[in-house]
């Protein structure tokens, strides 16, 4: 509707080697009518009083629409565990459930799985602080993290949810995902709609089923009054 306001829309993506990308992710996403908070484009809101990695994180909560761009440079601005904050930004995204739709260069898709049989032992378990020399096609395993990360392999497969990640092969590629999913703000508003709706239905099933705990741990032959939400 005309009279709404713009959809605040985040993207996050490491810069190094992506500038024309992103680039032309930001005209492209503005001219559907998005607010398009991408730090690139300094467009992300930033408050002086909050670090850099503070500010990304705050984005991130306060955004309608989250886009990540997973490529194969990890960027810079490592955390105390070693993360970037683009991979913070992400898995800030995942854990808030926010509406999101996440791109991954096919060189990371690739290189995940080339280095599949290295990156494991044979009994399936991960070899400790697994790394491999920086090159000018892939920089980090971190990246390879981050796309694990986007298609939820944390999660039994029967339960993932959110955890559908666009492979594009050029910029060509990558504008055609994003014209298809993105173009439509009525769509992704009714998305927004949608997902709010059973947020709520979730939240009060949650509570209905807290006040029957409480209800059920009380002395036996008490009589009490029902809550409203049971």
């Amino acid at each position: 509707m005309p009279d709404d306001p713009p959809l605040r829309l985040m993207v996050s993506s490491s810069v190094y080697q992506n500038r024309s990308l992103l680039d032309r992710i930001y005209a492209v996403l503005n001219g559907y009518g998005y607010e398009v908070w991408m730090s690139h484009k300094d467009s992300l809101p930033v408050f002086s009083g909050k670090s850099n990695y503070e500010n990304c994180l705050e984005a991130v909560e306060t955004c309608d629409v989250f886009v990540g761009i997973v490529s194969p440079f990890y960027g810079s601005g490592r955390t105390d565990d070693g993360r970037t904050i683009t991979h913070c930004e992400l898995r800030k995204a995942i854990k808030l459930e926010k509406l999101r739709w996440i791109l991954a260069d096919q060189r990371v898709v690739f290189a995940r799985q080339l280095l599949k049989q290295f990156r494991f032992r044979q009994d399936g378990k991960p070899r400790a602080n697994f790394q491999f020399s920086k090159t000018s096609v892939l920089d980090s395993v971190g990246v390879i993290e981050m796309y694990e990360d986007a298609t939820r392999e944390d999660v039994p497969l029967e339960d993932r949810t959110g955890n559908w990640v666009h492979e594009y092969r050029d910029e060509e590629h990558a504008i055609h995902i994003i014209s298809r999913q993105l173009s439509n703000i009525d769509r992704v508003r009714e998305f927004l709609k949608r997902k709010e709706e059973g947020s709520r239905g979730y939240n009060k099933s949650k509570a209905r089923h807290s006040c029957q705990g409480v209800h059920a741990s009380r002395l036996q032959g008490r009589r009490m009054r029902r809550c409203q939400n049971c």
